[in-house]
């Protein structure tokens, strides 16, 4: 003959396994929505990093390039190799663009985009301005690319101005901080200020 104690301690262990089997899975989904949060903060912290990175060595190059516009010839030979430089630090950018989308920011975001096609546009037509030149144009033709490529490089120049604040941005997300651009630090001095010190 079964005891009423026997069902009662059928019915605690059973209530105990529900329980701990509750117990196990709502543990389970608070550990993976936490590594899932983890992951993603991290993928986000690794995405700003990177563009904060590209965005500091894009504003030293345009610096380089703002120095070497500032001597002799505007648009000589190594300012357009400089432009050509600036042009490979974005086409850096472009390959990464992707990872952009990691970055929760949603103003941040479109406002990377939109510099960087500005900057783009500014630096081809610096570019295909000079390589038309080269081809020997008419003189109307000459006085209208010099005019473009002069305005190019203006408006460049003037993107560029927006590169740090966006740059500190991204490296806010990313918990780091950047170095300082001081050309003179770097080496990138006067060419007479490297002799004398």
């Amino acid at each position: 003959m079964t005891s009423p104690f026997d069902s009662l301690g059928d019915t605690s262990t059973l209530t105990g396994v529900v329980l701990g089997a509750v117990v196990a899975t709502a543990g389970s989904f608070a550990a993976s929505w936490y590594e899932r949060r983890l992951f993603r903060r991290e993928r986000e912290a690794d995405a700003a990093l990177v563009f904060a990175e590209l965005l500091n060595t894009l504003c030293l190059h345009i610096q380089v390039l703002r120095a070497a516009h500032s001597r002799g010839d505007p648009f000589g030979p190594i300012t357009i190799r400089m432009t050509r430089a600036v042009r490979r630090e974005v086409e850096i950018y472009d390959r990464n663009r992707e990872r952009l989308f990691v970055v929760r920011d949603s103003a941040l975001r479109p406002q990377a985009s939109a510099l960087m096609a500005r900057l783009t546009f500014a630096i081809e037509r610096v570019l295909d301005s000079t390589d038309s030149l080269a081809a020997q144009p008419s003189p109307d033709e000459r006085a209208d690319l010099e005019s473009g490529r002069a305005l190019a490089f203006e408006f460049l120049v003037e993107c560029a101005d927006e590169l740090p604040a966006m740059a500190q941005r991204f490296a806010a997300l990313a918990g780091t901080r950047l170095t300082g651009l001081d050309l003179e630090a770097i080496g990138f001095g006067a060419p007479g200020e490297a002799a004398d010190s």
